[in-house]
């Protein structure tokens, strides 16, 4: 194989670091000041996009982390001058867990790409389009770039043919690019490759497959899709990759290098971002689930992604029931066939997860039936993919109908009202209002609390090493010293075999002592 950059094909990297892979293995808790240190060098690595905002990381923000999601969001364009940013889009529950008005969905999709959203990930949980074209039309018409994405899943009733079709309508709605979002790690290497063959056959858009590594396969699946054709791939700086995250960037940076595909991406750089996250991690320790972090072949069963394995493992210790929890593995899937195979993602992982639970719990089936179930059955979440057990469905909604029309419409516009309470409440900072009104809208009950200044950040409670002392003023001075010292004799190849010497280390260091650290410095 002759080896001729200038003809290859290469393959296009989205970095998911800072959402989806701390999403899935810490439970969304990375900090914007951990962020905003490394992003001149992963803007320099050239990633065909970052995925920074989405998902979980609104809630997360103002409900947990006392931040701005607004705020991250400027500040990552900001730090990030060259990188588009991507962010994740429950189509109609936008960042939320339920449908809301085209009216907050209209703001909100204008407000991100204000802030500097490039490319909108819309998808929705059931692979509904009704509840995709509203974000999908209104991200198009303020300039946005827009992945239509599929929420993949096996079931009797996903198949390639009907992703196939649905990707098409996608395209045809004006999507610039089709995602395959497989939350849970459940694409197999050959049915990667037959899907992407399938898509790339039928669309005239790239194509960009998005999975996990907690079945194990990723890796291997994404070798299937780039030998198919596939666009682009997802991965995460290998130090928050693996388990339930995406498969780490830099693995598949060299095992695709050389060849007609190769990233083009330079490794060294991926190593220096590496040293960052190496310290970075340890930091965020125990919310960091074992479970998460382990290769579970069990998923192409239970089918539960990710970020619902490390919350189920989280919930279930709350309530001293982490006995329980292969029990709610196994009661999952047959939650989900009760239900019509809804594929587990935000907010039908949530629904049948937490229904799951409550089956086990109670030690009988739907003796007690959650709200969100109920709507769910009543057709205010979409379009299930499969009919819902008959039995269940009388059980839990009686003589009721469910919906046939679209769910966001049968909702009112939420902005006027919602701007009389947050006015009453005096809760829209001068600069933000808009945005404020936004967050209070999507999140009422937590808003208040930190809009008003009243949040408080969660304390992290660091592990510390053994090796951990005190780190005085001299200790840095003396850093950095050492290390302008080693870099300029390095710079002029007189450094080999000179070892020097610098008192006094930290778990964390600041920018000098990190340095030290790379340089290997003791």
């Amino acid at each position: 194989m002759t080896n001729t950059l200038e003809t290859v094909d290469p393959v296009k990297i989205v970095d998911t670091t800072f959402r989806d892979a701390h999403q899935s293995l810490m439970a969304t808790r990375m900090r914007t000041a951990d962020m905003l240190p490394v992003c001149g060098e992963m803007d320099k690595i050239g990633f065909f996009a970052m995925e920074v905002w989405g998902g979980a990381t609104f809630d997360v923000c103002i409900r947990y982390l006392n931040e701005d999601p607004w705020q991250r969001l400027s500040l990552l364009r900001e730090y990030l001058p060259n990188t588009k940013l991507l962010m994740l889009l429950r189509g109609q529950n936008l960042v939320g867990y339920r449908h809301y008005p085209d009216d907050v969905v209209d703001k909100f999709v204008k407000l991100a790409k204000k802030h500097g959203v490039d490319i909108f990930r819309v998808f929705d949980a059931l692979n509904d389009i009704r509840n995709m074209e509203k974000a999908i039309k209104t991200a198009k018409d303020v300039g946005a770039q827009v992945q239509g994405t599929i929420s993949y899943t096996t079931s009797p009733v996903h198949t390639i043919p009907k992703f196939v079709e649905f990707a098409s309508q996608l395209e045809e709605m004006g999507c610039d690019y089709c995602c395959i979002k497989d939350m849970a790690g459940l694409i197999s290497p050959q049915a990667s490759y037959d899907l992407v063959k399938a898509l790339k056959k039928k669309l005239k858009i790239p194509v960009d497959l998005h999975t996990h590594c907690t079945s194990g396969m990723g890796p291997i699946s994404y070798f299937s899709a780039v030998d198919a054709g596939v666009d682009i791939i997802d991965t995460a700086v290998s130090l928050f990759a693996g388990g339930s995250s995406q498969p780490a960037t830099e693995n598949m940076v060299v095992s695709l290098k050389d060849s007609p595909r190769d990233t083009g991406i330079d490794l060294h750089k991926l190593i220096e971002v590496g040293y960052y996250f190496l310290e970075l991690k340890n930091k965020y320790r125990k919310f960091i689930s074992p479970i998460a972090e382990m290769t579970d072949a069990t998923v192409a069963i239970h089918q539960t992604p990710g970020g619902m394995l490390s919350n189920l493992h989280s919930q279930l210790k709350e309530q001293n029931a982490l006995d329980k929890y292969q029990e709610v593995l196994e009661e999952t899937p047959r939650v989900r066939e009760d239900l019509g195979y809804p594929p587990l993602v935000t907010p039908t992982s949530q629904i049948v997860g937490i229904q799951a639970v409550m089956n086990v719990l109670a030690g009988e089936r739907y003796a007690r039936v959650s709200k969100e179930v109920k709507d769910y059955c009543l057709g205010y979440y979409g379009r299930p993919p499969a009919p819902i057990n008959k039995d269940l469905l009388k059980k839990i909604i009686g003589d009721e109908k469910p919906i046939t029309v679209r769910p966001a419409d049968l909702l009112k516009p939420e902005l006027g009202e919602k701007q009389k309470e947050a006015e009453k409440l005096d809760i829209l900072r001068k600069g933000s209002k808009e945005e404020d009104l936004v967050t209070y809208t999507l999140f009422p009950q937590v808003a208040v609390k930190f809009l008003k200044g009243e949040a408080e950040a969660e304390q992290l409670e660091t592990k510390k090493t053994e090796d951990v002392t005190v780190s005085t003023e001299e200790e840095e001075q003396v850093s950095a010293i050492a290390v302008a010292l080693h870099q300029y004799l390095a710079h002029k190849n007189l450094a080999q075999g000179i070892n020097i010497t610098v008192s006094g280390t930290t778990q964390f260091t600041s920018g000098w002592k990190s340095a030290a650290r790379r340089e290997s410095l003791q």
